[in-house]
């Protein structure tokens, strides 16, 4: 059985962490180097860096700033945010980044799945899709989460696992910060559907919100970011009472 995966993530907004709910409300978490050099002493399987602001204001995500995580930390970490070709790609893995996450940029050109998986391999390119139900189905949204598509979460899910995405992190938009647990039913669905693994987001406000992710949604890894951030869930904590329930985690 594969160990299951814990990943705080963190959102970047004018270099520093901040966090918000339903992807509003932001409010200030910290320094994301420290932060980040933090979790990787606690135990933290991987790291999430996403620049939240970078697609709506039409920019490139933070290479400066992807060094200086890259020299404190020794555990994988992905980067996300303004990425829209190989060259970003490039740029942030040979700043340090282990993988690089696309949502916006490969909605709106879904050929740059298929190039990332080619010149860098699968294993670098992480499909974030933000989605939240509407009377239609789980719509996926652009932007940070401000322009609805005409994109539903699982057909592009699949389609993204046929271009060569090596993961998927699905952000249930209406779960974001509200701490009332991860949107399973989705969740399973999509791991029933696709051969990739897919990373659990949004609703983390227990210990048991991630267990429940884990049996009830078969995820593969989960992400959360205020419960860690404001030190509601210490990360060995969560790990040991993972274990005490027979979930395999790493140690």
């Amino acid at each position: 059985m594969l160990a299951k995966r814990i990943i705080p993530c963190l959102d970047i907004k004018d270099g520093q962490t901040v966090k918000g709910t339903n992807f509003v409300n932001l409010r200030q978490a910290g320094d994301p180097v420290e932060l980040g050099k933090a979790y990787s002493e606690q135990g933290a399987d991987e790291l999430v860096y996403l620049d939240i602001t970078a697609s709506h204001e039409g920019r490139k995500t933070f290479t400066e700033l992807v060094k200086r995580i890259s020299a404190e930390i020794n555990i994988p970490f992905t980067v996300g945010g303004g990425i829209h070709e190989l060259s970003d790609v490039e740029c942030l893995l040979n700043a340090g980044a282990d993988k690089v996450s696309i949502n916006s940029s490969a909605i709106r050109n879904p050929q740059l799945i298929d190039d990332i998986a080619r010149h860098f391999g699968s294993q670098v390119c992480v499909v974030a899709i933000d989605a939240r139900q509407t009377p239609q189905g789980w719509k996926c949204y652009l932007n940070g989460g401000r322009l609805e598509t005409d994109r539903f979460l699982m057909e592009w899910a699949e389609e993204a696992n046929s271009r060569g995405a090596g993961e998927i992190l699905f952000t249930s938009m209406d779960h974001d910060g509200v701490k009332e647990g991860y949107a399973n039913e989705a969740l399973a669905e999509l791991a029933d559907r696709l051969t990739i693994p897919v990373i659990a987001s949004g609703g983390a406000g227990k210990k048991e919100d991630f267990r429940d992710a884990f049996t009830l949604g078969k995820a593969n890894a989960a992400l959360a970011a205020s419960v860690f951030h404001f030190g509601e869930i210490p990360i060995p904590e969560l790990k040991d009472y993972l274990c005490k329930e027979g979930i395999a985690v790493r140690r």
